[in-house]
């Protein structure tokens, strides 16, 4: 397989994984799978949570929060090949705070996150997520 072949399977690998990632934002029985166990994220509110027990319990608390209502979709805008099995993955979240009492909580609607993705024994997996807001002007 040449390698224009193996970048094109990687990139539909890797637009399934994201969907899946928002797919399954409520799900932290399959959300958590879908990264490594070195993971590391920073949220939209600038939290840093580092290694998938720290996601888990994360998700778990956030989920027993009105944080349950905060839903998300991901478009992705570029993927950039490090290696063969290492990208980044350049994308614009968009925030639908449906909380009771939303007003003011979130910074931004939208925020631009970046994965680093990596393949590892032939699944890709999310290994970095930093999300920044988007203030509007």
């Amino acid at each position: 397989m040449n390698n224009a072949d193996r970048e094109l399977i990687a990139t539909a690998a890797i637009h399934t994984l994201v969907a899946e990632a928002v797919k399954f934002q409520n799900d932290p029985e399959q959300f958590v799978p879908l990264h490594t166990a070195s993971v590391n994220i920073v949220n939209f509110g600038g939290r840093r949570v580092s290694g998938i027990g720290a996601l888990s319990k994360a998700m778990q608390a956030a989920l027993a929060s009105p944080l349950a209502d905060v839903l998300t979709e991901i478009e992705i805008d570029d993927i950039h090949f490090v290696r063969d099995d290492v990208a980044i993955v350049a994308c614009v979240k968009h925030v639908f705070d449906g909380r009771e009492d939303a007003r003011g909580n979130l910074p931004a609607s939208s925020g631009r996150l970046t994965y680093v993705v990596v393949e590892k024994d032939g699944r890709w997996l999310i290994e970095s997520a930093q999300t920044t807001p988007i203030l509007s002007s």
